[in-house]
């Protein structure tokens, strides 16, 4: 920003604006307007915008100190430095002149080289100032702009997420609450043929708009089918082809975790498979079990191997498939972290009074980190099997 020194001088002397005047038009990067009737001091001041403001405090109609006041009340012109050039020495009138808001205080009259240092001093401060806010604007438009962007991306991933159903034999629910930033979960489940009932949750390693976009482009496959020649009743045969399809040297480094299992509704197994992912939780009979296979991360290793397991889910139970961000959380105290196990425990658990099972497990991570922002996605998804 190129500004040039811009000087208005209020004073009801011409002989004192003279005097300015001379010691000023010798330098031409200083522009220079006198104000002689004080009473449109601030009318002038927010027409010419000086760089720094000389003001006498002797005047007729408006008293000095009170218009220094004046000058810093007003939004327009109290970050422009004001020097006071006036006849008084007393100590007592600097100090309320100061109190008042000026910037220095000069006796008249100084020599020049002094009001030249001094206005080329305070103009350079508040030219600086004007940089910085400036600065600051397009910083903060910037952050806004970029904010609505994430917003946007925010609620596109939501849209993509399942609606909750009961349909009399299975009922779903989950949370889904993302981290300070854009996150990379994603998870969902419905029907892929009249018996088979898929359930999968994904997690991309990293944070921010790259792990959305992976999380999206790995969410749509899934939900559209779109792998050629897979069975996506066969949980091995649906990570094994997102791992070629995913390769991680293909999306920036980044690859992700993800569990996968199949519901047949006539026989009552499940068939699931995971990739670096934590185990689902499935809750029957007061007790619970870790459904994992030894898998590796989704993108890691071309070609690599993937395995299938399979459980008679019994009536009634509970299957959660969740991210590592749901009990991965730092306790208050300063004790260490939460392990899987104490947050399965805590899946047997009745929930909180008035809030579903997921909504429960979600305040019992956030008791424990005394906070209710996490660090990771948390994402938590209920399928209950009658």
């Amino acid at each position: 920003m190129n500004r040039n020194i811009r000087v208005l001088l209020v004073d009801d002397q011409p002989i004192i604006c003279e005097a300015v005047r001379r010691i000023l038009s010798s330098h031409p990067d200083i522009e220079f307007c006198f104000c002689e009737n004080p009473t449109n001091a601030l009318s002038q001041a927010e027409k010419f915008s000086p760089t720094v403001i000389l003001q006498d405090l002797v005047m007729p109609d408006v008293d000095g100190l009170t218009l220094v006041k004046f000058f810093k009340a007003n939004p327009k012109t109290r970050d422009i430095p004001l020097i006071v050039l006036s006849s008084k020495e007393e100590p007592d009138i600097k100090y309320r002149a100061f109190e008042n808001g000026a910037n220095d205080y000069m006796v008249k009259f100084p020599d020049q080289l002094e009001v030249l240092a001094r206005i080329r001093y305070h103009s350079k401060a508040y030219t600086a100032l004007l940089e910085r806010n400036e600065a600051m604007r397009k910083l903060q438009e910037s952050q806004n702009a970029l904010k609505n962007e994430l917003d946007e991306a925010d609620h596109y991933v939501r849209s993509l997420l399942p609606q909750k159903f009961d349909n009399g034999k299975i009922a779903t629910d989950w949370v889904f609450k993302t981290s300070t930033s854009l996150g990379g979960d994603c998870f969902g489940y419905g029907a892929i043929t009249d018996k088979h009932f898929s359930i999968y949750l994904l997690d991309v390693c990293g944070h921010g708009v790259g792990a959305a976009l992976l999380s999206v482009s790995a969410m749509n496959v899934l939900r559209s089918q779109s792998l050629s020649g897979v069975d996506f009743t066969k949980p091995d045969q649906v990570l094994s082809a997102l791992n070629n399809a995913f390769d991680m040297d293909k999306q920036n480094g980044m690859y992700f975790t993800l569990w996968y299992g199949v519901f047949n509704t006539e026989t009552r197994e499940l068939a699931y498979s995971s990739g670096g992912h934590p185990p689902a939780i499935l809750v029957a009979n007061g007790q619970y079990q870790k459904l994992k296979t030894n898998g590796i991360v989704i993108g890691g290793m071309p070609e690599a191997k993937f395995e299938s397991k399979t459980i008679i889910v019994p009536n009634n139970a509970k299957l959660y498939v969740f991210s590592d961000g749901v009990y991965e959380v730092e306790y208050a105290d300063g004790s260490g972290m939460m392990n899987l196990e104490i947050f399965a425990e805590e899946l047997l658990k009745p929930p909180f009074a008035d809030n579903t099972k997921t909504q429960s497990m979600m305040m019992f991570s956030q008791q424990a980190q005394k906070n209710e922002q996490f660090e990771d996605d948390f994402s938590l998804c209920e399928i209950t099997i009658r």
